[in-house]
């Protein structure tokens, strides 16, 4: 346990800021493994409308350096490449089946 003033505090502020900061990274699984799941499932709409979402966690989470920001470009960059591979997938498998 820390002895001095300065330290107690400092031990409260780690505390509280751990706890939102778990929480930001909890967001940031949650949006990306719901966006996944979307594409695992081949629903491309869904998937579409969820990618906004997903990238305004990850710049939140960047803005408040709990994560930085080249984690957060790289994430979005391949979430946004998992979902345009989607898209060339059903467009060929409608251009096989016309």
């Amino acid at each position: 346990m820390p002895n001095l003033q300065t330290s107690i505090k400092d031990l409260r502020q780690t505390k509280r800021r751990t706890v939102y900061n778990d929480r930001l990274r909890n967001r940031i699984k949650r949006a990306t493994k719901r966006f996944d799941t979307l594409i695992e499932e081949g629903k491309y709409d869904e998937a579409e409308k969820t990618l906004p979402q997903v990238y305004k966690v990850l710049d939140k989470a960047a803005k408040k350096n709990v994560i930085k920001e080249g984690n957060a470009s790289r994430r979005k960059s391949r979430l946004a490449s998992k979902l345009n591979k989607l898209a060339q997938d059903n467009v060929n498998t409608s251009k096989k089946s016309a």
